[in-house]
């Protein structure tokens, strides 16, 4: 407790020592701003003063600058009014001299008024010449300007015949190649017609000679069957009857036959035409 006690005191002497430190710094810093503020306020006062200075001094020399050039002004005006006095003497003496040349002018003027009506009757006649060369030269120009005209018509035609003439070419070689490629395309078309029409044919005679070998066969069965005895039932090939399945008997010609119509006899089949009917009589 003692220790905690001595311990507690002893911080607070340190906080005390410690805050009388700060007490005494922040009077020095405020004693040294101070200081300063009056070392800065006299060094502005020194330098305004020293600016009035300069101002004045530049003042002074504005003054005399002014004064230098008034009085170079002054000089040079006085040289300008000298100079213009001697243009004005110049002046006087060149009027005089136009006014002789004038009175010289007039006089022969009055002269050569005299001579008026020639010198109207010559300028009449100098327009009329004038008049005259205009005429000419506008009947040069217009007549040159029709046979620009029409050369370029001329031209114009022929280029226009030209044109004409290419695009019919153009057109005939085209119609031309048309009509080649039509021919073409229907030589093609003839070809190939005529290729399957002989396909056709071909089809056709095969066609017909296989109708005409089953009818062969079918007519060399008839005349085998007619031959036969009535009564006896005909051979059955062996071949057949092996080549089916084991198993499995052998269908009759009859049972393949539909049920409810009788087999056709051979010499029925033969009979020119049906009974109690006459035949047809050709046309």
């Amino acid at each position: 407790m003692a220790a905690r006690k001595k311990a507690a005191a002893t911080k607070v002497s340190a906080v005390a020592k410690l805050e009388a430190e700060l007490a005494s710094l922040k009077s020095q810093l405020e004693k040294a701003r101070s200081t300063q503020e009056a070392d800065a306020k006299k060094e502005a006062d020194k330098a305004s003063k020293e600016a009035d200075k300069a101002a004045q001094k530049a003042q002074a020399a504005a003054a005399k600058v002014k004064a230098a050039r008034a009085k170079k002004k002054s000089a040079a005006q006085q040289k300008q009014l000298k100079a213009a006095q001697t243009a004005a003497a110049a002046a006087k003496k060149v009027a005089t001299a136009a006014k002789a040349v004038a009175s010289d002018a007039k006089s022969k003027l009055a002269a050569i008024s005299s001579d008026n009506a020639l010198a109207t009757k010559v300028a009449k006649a100098v327009a009329k010449e004038e008049a005259a060369i205009t005429k000419k030269l506008a009947a040069a120009e217009k007549k040159k300007a029709a046979a620009a005209a029409k050369k370029a018509a001329a031209a114009a035609k022929k280029k226009a015949a030209a044109d004409k003439k290419k695009a019919a070419a153009a057109a005939k070689k085209a119609a031309a190649a048309a009509k080649k490629k039509a021919a073409a395309a229907k030589k093609k078309a003839a070809a190939a017609a005529k290729k399957k029409a002989a396909a056709e044919k071909k089809k056709a005679a095969a066609a017909k000679k296989k109708a005409a070998e089953k009818a062969k066969k079918a007519k060399a069965k008839a005349k085998a069957a007619a031959k036969k005895k009535p009564g006896r039932p005909a051979k059955k090939a062996a071949t057949k009857t092996a080549a089916k399945k084991p198993g499995r008997p052998a269908k009759s010609s009859a049972a393949k036959k539909k049920p409810g119509r009788p087999p056709k006899s051979s010499a029925a089949k033969k009979a020119p035409g049906r009974r109690g009917r006459p035949p047809k009589a050709k046309s």
